[in-house]
């Protein structure tokens, strides 16, 4: 959430991709933890087509796309996720 807030001014967007099977467990849990940004999930846990495209194995799960839609990289977490995504974005 900070990250998010930190930088989706100069450019970072987050889409939520999850795995529940209940859709009104999965709007509380996006109201919540007061999630913004875009929320997707086709309601079949693991056998999410997202899930599957990805090769998800574990949740939380992250991947990094650059501006053409190219995973840069995955399961970053803490600084180096937040050094990445501004390298990736161009601030300093």
């Amino acid at each position: 959430m900070a990250l998010y807030n930190e930088l989706h001014s100069k450019g970072l967007n987050i889409i939520g991709v999850s795995l529940d099977d209940d859709a009104a467990d999965w709007k509380a849990a996006i109201a919540k933890d007061k999630l913004t940004w875009t929320q997707v999930s086709n309601l079949k846990k693991w056998k999410d087509p997202i899930a599957l495209a990805y090769e998800i194995e574990e949740i939380p799960s992250t991947f990094i796309l650059d501006a053409k839609g190219n995973i840069v990289a995955k399961n970053l977490r803490g600084d180096e996720l937040k050094a990445k995504v501004k390298e990736l974005l161009g601030v300093k």
